[in-house]
């Protein structure tokens, strides 16, 4: 597609505009796709950021016909789409919606996928452009891949005009190990180009985490502090107060550490202690996130410094609910965590001695998603002790969900004739400072997809480098005791308060 010479591309009051295209969606009877993509699908357009061909695929193994898929993703849109319902721009959405029954092993079905995109480029005007979303267990990755490779949808034909494009989505979690993370990245490699790959992480595409590096980088207030001659430690946590629903197939093996650590939170970690980019692009943001993870150092001692634990039963709002071994679908010998928490370093010259505190878990008080930077305490006060009992530490969090937002923390004199201090909050939420609400991650990342903007996506190297920091963990704990159980709807194991308690610290309170 030829740039639009009537636009600059520094003018950034015209919104990014995905080209013409087919969006073909793999696994639309799951929740993701009911809560999360098809509605975001609806957003995008709502929002004028799809073109009027753009064309949506369903595949799944249901026996529908177009119009019973059309009033399905309807049905998704009206219950979970974050903007207002327009006739006008459904009935245009609706238009170019198709669905395909078949097996993921049914080489007719992929024959049937073939030729009704390649109907919809006839008939819509999408360019040969395709986007296959797979949103679907990653043991089903690997035929799928190799079906698109053979039925010729994986790589577009030497003699289709206008450069066409091909790329695959792919959802976590991007193997168990670094070994099948490996396997993985082979089996891409020999259909996609690496370009063409998409590794989805979700929380890359939350507006709170992209204002991490605008609060960094476009400030002068935070960056000279950011360092370990100010910081104390990180805290990143992000905490569920749901079970496992109806996870356990999925859940049952792979743990909260595999789950949520190896990807969100230390792409989180990575976006707090990388060093200045030397621009946004894809390839330099990534640079710098891999220096990090290359750098970061587990604790010697794996017994003292990580945690796990196991939901028991408990109370959760008010109402009670069984343990974790009690779910449908888990072993009663079951020995994967529910809970997890690290004490982490980065061997480089900024962050030397600064301990990282990672903690997940579910059946947890509350929902929260959050990065602290915890300051150190002023080298010298000179104040009686009484005057400021109720003074703490200064610290940065950044709440990436559900009240996206920052807070600063720090102390003021209380009003009164005698000098006492305490702790105040200075505060900003997104949907206070700005009249527009923050699209929802999916919106972005798949609008990025259609443009094929990567900066948001880690590439394999990140991967990799997860891995090899939480493989030895995971070897550790396989081979010791059992997780410590902790009642549901608590902050989790003793043994996590433990963790922090011997470096003189405290968890934040959830």
């Amino acid at each position: 597609m030829r740039p639009n010479p009537l636009r600059d591309p520094r003018d950034r009051r015209i919104p990014r505009l995905a080209g013409p295209c087919v969006l073909v969606l793999f696994g639309v009877t799951g929740d993701l796709a009911t809560k999360k993509l098809l509605p975001a699908i609806y957003d995008l357009a709502n929002r004028g950021l799809l073109p009027p061909g753009f064309s949506l695929v369903g595949f799944a193994r249901r026996d529908w016909a177009d119009p019973e898929f059309v009033q399905i993703t309807h049905d998704a849109v009206k219950a979970h789409a974050r903007t207002p319902f327009r006739e006008d721009v459904w009935s245009q959405l609706a238009e170019g919606i198709r669905f395909v029954s078949g097996e993921f092993g049914d080489d007719a079905a992929f024959d049937q996928l073939a030729l009704t995109v390649a109907e919809l480029d006839a008939e819509r005007g999408t360019g040969g452009n395709y986007a296959f979303y797979l949103s679907i267990p990653p043991n089903a990755f690997p035929v799928v891949v190799r079906q698109l490779k053979r039925s010729g949808l994986s790589q577009p034909s030497p003699s289709e005009p206008g450069h066409p494009w091909r790329r695959v989505v792919i959802e976590k979690p991007f193997g168990h190990d670094l070994a099948s993370a490996r396997e993985l990245n082979a089996m891409l490699d020999a259909v996609f180009p690496p370009s063409a790959v998409f590794r989805i992480d979700h929380y890359l595409g939350k507006e709170t985490v992209q204002n991490l590096l605008a609060m960094r980088f476009s400030n002068t207030l935070f960056e000279p502090i950011w360092n370990r001659g100010y910081v104390d430690h990180v805290q990143i946590t992000m905490a569920e107060d749901i079970g496992i629903g109806g996870r356990a197939g999925y859940y049952d093996g792979i743990g909260a550490a595999r789950d949520v650590i190896q990807n969100h939170l230390l792409q989180l970690l990575a976006l707090t202690a990388m060093e200045e980019p030397l621009s946004f692009a894809a390839e330099a943001l990534r640079a710098e996130k891999e220096k990090v993870l290359a750098a970061v150092q587990i604790p010697a001692d794996l017994a003292a410094g990580t945690a796990r634990g196991q939901y028991g039963a408990g109370w959760q709002g008010g109402i009670p609910v069984r343990g974790f071994l009690d779910e449908n679908g888990i072993p009663a010998d079951s020995a994967t965590e529910t809970y997890a928490a690290l004490r982490l370093t980065i061997d480089n010259r900024r962050w030397a001695g600064v301990p990282f505190y990672l903690r997940t878990g579910k059946r947890l008080p509350t929902r929260m998603t959050e990065i602290a930077v915890i300051f150190q305490r002023a080298p010298h006060l000179p104040f009686d002790a009484t005057d400021t009992r109720e003074l703490g530490q200064n610290a940065l969090v950044i709440r990436v969900q559900p009240d996206e937002g920052i807070t600063l923390r720090f102390g003021s004199k209380v009003p009164g004739s005698a000098m006492e201090v305490r702790d105040v909050n200075m505060d900003f939420a997104y949907g206070e400072s700005f009249t527009e609400s923050s699209p929802e991650a999916y919106e972005r990342l798949l609008l990025d997809v259609l443009i094929g903007d990567p900066p948001l996506f880690p590439r394999q190297e990140e991967v990799e480098l997860s891995w090899k920091i939480l493989d030895p963990i995971e070897d550790f704990w396989a081979n010791h005791d059992k997780p410590e159980q902790y009642p549901a709807g608590t902050a989790g194991p003793e043994s996590a308060d433990a963790l922090l308690a011997r470096d003189g610290r405290a968890w934040r309170r959830l």
